[in-house]
């Protein structure tokens, strides 16, 4: 009998993450075959500085990050999040009406950081922080700007803050109609090279077990988001796990192309 290999893994507690790997994690879909996994989650930007170290076999990480990975990485065909229409926000205080300078980020490594830096062509200041403290840090005008991803992005006028930038958007016109680029999930080629189809089916898998049997995987999903509204929870899932998360495909990678041209 064949000796089970262990896979460690790491993924955010965001709602599309959460959605796409919980019945993998709950066990409702196999393992992939030959191979026990263990998950842990972090915020994405320590998923970022985690992957440089080598430490987990899968682990979810901003594209931005993935594109400069591949000598050590595989990006899997599977599990990424690519949004269609939504995307990270550049937001303000209402009552400030100049170009921000000091911008609140959810990472140095992010994805919302690289477009952000596309968009402005790098005149502001960057201030590092942890995503969902992001809101605060802005109302309480420690930045004049704010950077919102996840959940937060899509019910930022409860926060009563006002648009600057759709970043989303501006990718779109900017790469003429491609899908964003948000997250990856790599597989580290010294542990798992030549199985990287087989851990892909393994997600799919997971996707549509959570398309099939919702109600069996949202009491999960609902445990780790920073937002608990099922209204919120929803609209992030169906904005960020879509037909790319299931194969990304051929306008997957030419997304992740473009993005790699203005971050390698």
């Amino acid at each position: 009998m064949d000796e089970i290999k262990h896979i460690k893994a790491g993924i955010s507690p965001c709602p599309n993450d959460s959605y796409i790997f919980a019945a993998w994690i709950m066990g409702l879909v196999n393992d992939v075959p030959g191979f026990k996994t263990r998950f842990e989650w972090a915020d994405v930007q320590a998923l970022n500085e985690m992957c440089t170290a080598g430490s987990k076999d899968i682990i979810k990480v901003s594209a931005a990050m993935a594109v400069l990975l591949t000598e050590k990485y595989t990006i899997l065909e599977s599990g990424g999040a690519f949004g269609i229409t939504d995307g990270p926000k550049l937001l303000v205080r209402s009552d400030y009406k100049k170009r921000p300078r000091t911008i609140a980020v959810p990472g140095m490594d992010t994805s919302a950081y690289a477009l952000l830096h596309a968009s402005m062509h790098g005149d502001f200041e960057p201030r590092p922080m942890l995503f969902n403290k992001i809101p605060a840090a802005l109302r309480q005008g420690q930045v004049d700007g704010g950077v919102l991803i996840h959940e937060s992005a899509l019910v930022y006028k409860q926060y009563a803050l006002e648009l600057y930038l759709d970043l989303g958007k501006w990718w779109f016109d900017f790469s003429r109609g491609q899908p964003i680029p948000l997250g990856c999930i790599l597989a580290l080629k010294d542990s798992l090279g030549g199985h990287e189809e087989r851990i892909s089916a393994t997600i799919r898998q997971s996707i549509d077990y959570a398309r099939n049997k919702p109600q069996n995987i949202w009491p999960f999903v609902r445990s780790l988001a920073q937002e608990t509204s099922p209204d919120v929870l929803r609209r992030h899932i169906n904005a960020y796990v879509n037909e790319f998360s299931y194969v990304m495909g051929d306008p997957g990678q030419k997304a992740l192309d473009i993005l790699a041209g203005f971050v390698c």
